[in-house]
């Protein structure tokens, strides 16, 4: 993969990339002065990873906020010491 412009990255394609800079040294096939360059463009684009996580799970919870989400129910366990908790010991 050539080196494309970070912003012009997807996701899927940074990933990409990183594994393929990752299988070219572990096979041994990067040489020392490519190496550096190499690892600085992992990086990068690892950052922009990290930075298009960020942005989905913001966008995803904006979504669940919009929506009026609410909580997942309680299970079993949590309901009994929520009864528990009242001080009836019933969980009704």
């Amino acid at each position: 993969m050539t080196n494309k412009d970070l912003k012009n990255l997807t996701y899927r394609e940074a990933t990409q990339e990183l594994e393929e800079i990752l299988r070219a040294i572990e096979n041994d096939s990067v040489d020392v002065d490519e190496l550096t360059q190499k690892v600085q463009r992992s990086s990068q684009l690892i950052k922009l990873c990290k930075e298009k996580l960020r942005s989905a799970e913001k966008a995803i919870d904006q979504v669940f906020n919009e929506e009026n989400c609410e909580a997942p129910a309680m299970d079993k366990a949590q309901e009994g010491r929520a009864g528990t908790a009242k001080g009836n010991g019933s969980l009704f």
